[in-house]
């Protein structure tokens, strides 16, 4: 592979506009080596043919001498050595370029220059520019490598004084006899970690005699942790050496209380805002273990971020040393030795904080959180990516055969066999095909999210991320490609089962059976669903059980991007959860011994057809409300709004479907219509950000994955287009003369589908975006203590 596909390839993606241009950069080399070529060469070797003894080379070094000079005076040779007048002049021939650093009056930060000592020549220029635009990026590329440390290195002291108190709290609770000795300043300092002052230096070696101090604090306070080595350190006399974990860092923090539960919610909405425990801590084990799993977390995503700096940082020198040695190369220069020297003594080259931290950070977890074991820890700290495997090829081959065999089988049969043509048509699609058609929905849906996974990662759409996906957990398109295939062979066998079942003569007494067919696929799908053990990617399972949970329960959980994710999902699934309830009324009422569809006869099951057609949409509006509270958004209340208004629609094209009328008729045309044209505007600009008419791409927006612009305008097209077709399920298109009733709605279902998919990748896309215009590359961690002097600073 080449360097700058690899280099692309190892990009952070919300990173992307910090790293060096690599491909510009070769665009202006290309420039050079194409003036070089064609001005430069044939000049040069005519001239060296016409001109006796080299004159050409005499006058570029003449000329060169001249420049130098001007610029600094060059290097005088010692007249008391015979041969520095030769040296001298060979590495004057050699010094291409100066580079200067030079601090801006507004930040202490150095912006380096580099002054091309050839411009005189023909073609200099094009260098010139080169050079220039290479400053440009190294520039970008160290201040924002410089920021992103300093951010770390002030994280690392956040870090440090919640280690201080997660200490202290494991000895309070393991160890309650322990009292706080205000009075011995030798035993217990006031301030392990004293604050650093802001003008600071970035690489200051404080940070990690912080961090190192956390480490050595408590070393003997806890022996169940430590096990027999602490008896070794018992008789070895060098405890004094290390200092206890300040207990009365206690008297003043307390611990976070997120309303991550529903009772923790209501309580919190009862008593007052404020979600603190006003009187600090408890002292109890299951605080502690709260405590434990949050610095948990924080300090893996803390060692991610430390793990792409060192990324960043090492790619970029790579990219710069890449660069340089092609230009030496198309030049026939020797400047790349300079420039590669100021690299390596930038803040970009020499600094180490990265490294030093990273290694404290191991220190520290291991210690800590693995109980000395390196291994455990590491394999925390560092998740190993999900590697392609050839199983999973193999089935998926094998599914997808099987499907397109079974599919071919169902159409033969029922082409054959004559069902559609039998008496018994109506009554097959009135029961059987509803509840086979659930399954479809649900393979139609999961083969988009695997198509919109495959154009995500070819697009460079970091979506584990957005997601919040646990590292090395997260399913690929080849994955959810083959739950998808795995799925419809199964729907497909049982459907070719139920008419094989029903047209034999022989098989014909087993109707009860037959019936059951359906449910008996529901019940396998359930199971799996919630299958407790390691297997079928139950992580990414449990990830999708728990957002739903999220969802059922709303407004009682903070909303975050899966929940509201998976409930837009839900909203396009409104015809599976009609099919659903005909489940439990079919199979419940025993409707299937008869094969008799009498649901719609019943009152119940009328009312609840209202109730199940609004859940997933009184979900979205439960999740915009709790929003709009919690992040004081009033866009959160329009988008409430959109979904109320979508609720009322759909609940009188309900009544309009079941007992008609020219009023209902027309409310429902009004409603429909008014929620439709809200809708589709907050798709396309809200969600996908488009329709700017200030964008430099008309009508777009300023930054786009895609670079054919006419897809947009496309998916904008198609989703207004389905959108009006799903609202044409019950304004008008109810059965044709070869189409049932249940088939249509089934297409129009499938349609808003579809529409689905394609907003899925649009509405990423834009988060994506968003989070690279803002250098997002990481999401915020709750620590578990707060400190009392973080309320002072607030206060002041």
């Amino acid at each position: 592979m080449k360097f700058g596909k690899e280099f692309v390839s190892q990009m952070v993606p919300e990173w992307q506009e910090a790293y060096m241009d690599y491909n510009s950069l070769k665009a202006v080399l290309k420039d050079v080596h194409n003036f070089r070529r064609t001005k430069i060469h044939p000049r040069t070797s005519s001239a060296q043919a016409s001109t006796p003894g080299g004159s050409a080379l005499k006058r570029r070094v003449s000329m060169y001498r001249a420049f130098s000079g001007l610029t600094g005076g060059g290097r005088r040779s010692s007249p008391t050595s015979p041969m520095s007048p030769l040296r001298s002049l060979e590495e004057q021939e050699e010094e291409v370029i100066l580079v200067n650093s030079s601090r801006q009056m507004e930040s202490s930060e150095a912006r380096y220059q580099t002054v091309f000592l050839m411009s005189s020549e023909e073609g200099g220029e094009y260098e010139l520019v080169f050079f220039r635009r290479l400053d440009d990026q190294f520039n970008k590329v160290v201040g924002f490598y410089r920021k992103k440390v300093q951010e770390v290195v002030d994280e690392a002291d956040e870090l440090t004084r919640q280690m201080n108190a997660l200490i202290a709290l494991r000895i309070k609770v393991e160890r309650p006899d322990i009292q706080p000795q205000n009075n011995s300043r030798s035993q217990i300092p006031e301030k392990i970690d004293p604050p650093l002052p802001i003008n600071h230096p970035v690489g200051r070696p404080a940070v990690m005699e912080a961090i190192q101090e956390v480490e050595m604090s408590s070393e003997d306070q806890r022996p169940e942790e430590e096990g027999s080595s602490r008896g070794n350190r018992k008789g070895s006399g060098n405890l004094g050496a290390f200092r206890p974990a300040p207990l009365e860092v206690l008297q003043h923090v307390k611990i976070h209380v997120d309303p991550e539960t529903p009772i923790s919610t209501v309580k919190g909405f009862l008593k007052s805002s404020n979600n603190s425990n006003p009187a600090g801590l408890s002292f109890n084990k299951a605080e502690l273990k709260k405590a434990e799993e949050r610095m948990i977390k924080a300090f893996v995503h803390f060692y991610q971020k430390l793990r792409l700096l060192k990324s960043y940082c090492f790619m970029n020198q790579m990219a710069f040393s890449k660069i340089m040695k092609k230009y030496d190369k198309i030049t026939s220069r020797s400047a790349s030795k300079s420039y590669l020297k100021m690299v390596d003594e930038s803040f970009l080259g020499s600094s180490d904080d990265v490294n030093r931290l990273m290694e404290r950070v191991e220190a520290t977890f291991t210690k800590h959180f693995a109980n000395g074991n390196r291994g455990k820890g590491m394999a925390v700290l560092r998740p190993t990516a999900r590697r392609e495997r050839h199983r999973i090829t193999f089935l998926l081959g094998c599914f997808f055969g099987c499907s397109i065999a079974l599919t071919v089988a169902v159409l033969l049969v029922v082409r054959l066999r004559g069902v559609f043509n039998s008496p018994g048509r109506t009554q097959y699609m009135d029961t059987i095909f509803p509840l086979y058609s659930l399954f479809g929905f649900i393979v139609l849906h999961v083969l988009l999210y695997a198509a919109n996974i495959f154009f995500w990662r070819r697009y460079r759409v970091n979506y584990s991320f957005i997601f919040g996906f646990k590292p090395g957990t997260e399913m690929h398109y080849r994955d959810i490609l083959l739950l998808g295939l795995g799925l419809a062979v199964m729907t497909l066998a049982g459907v070719l089962s139920n008419l094989d079942m029903q047209s034999n003569p022989q098989t014909e007494k087993y109707e009860k059976f037959t019936e059951l067919l359906p449910l008996v696929l529901l019940i396998v799908v359930v199971i799996l669903l919630f299958l407790p053990f390691n297997v079928l990617y139950r992580s990414s399972r449990f990830f999708l059980l728990r957002c739903g949970y999220h969802c059922l329960l709303a407004p009682l959980y903070k909303v975050t991007l899966p929940d509201f994710f998976l409930g837009d999902q839900l909203t396009s699934q409104v015809q599976s959860f009609r099919y659903l309830e005909f489940y439990f009324c079919y199979y419940g009422s025993g409707y299937f011994k008869s094969r008799s569809n009498k649901c719609n006869s019943s009152k119940v099951y009328t009312t609840f057809s209202f109730i199940v057609a609004v859940i997933p949409f009184w979900f979205r509006f439960l999740q915009c409300i709790r929003r709009l509270v919690e992040e004081k958004a009033p866009m959160q209340g329009y988008n409430g709004l959109k979904y109320f208004s979508t609720i009322v629609a759909l609940v009188i094209r309900t009544v309009y479907s079941q007992f008609g009328g020219n009023s209902w008729r027309v409310l429902a045309s009004v409603t429909s219509g008014a929620t439709t044209i809200f809708s589709t505007y907050w798709d396309i600009v809200i969600d996908w950000g488009l329709l700017d008419r200030n964008s430099k791409n008309p009508w777009l927006r300023d930054k786009l994955v895609i670079q054919n612009k006419a897809v947009y305008f496309i998916a904008m097209i198609l989703n207004v287009i389905l959108r009006l077709a799903w609202m044409q399920v019950v304004l008008g298109f109810k059965e044709t003369a070869f189409l049932h009733r249940t088939a249509v709605v089934a297409i129009f279902t499938c349609l808003e589908i579809i529409r689905r998919g394609i907003w899925n990748f649009f509405r990423l896309e834009n988060e994506h975006l968003n989070n690279v215009g803002h250098y997002r590359a990481f999401k915020s961690v709750p620590l578990p203590f707060h400190h009392d002097d973080e309320d002072d600073l607030k206060g002041t």
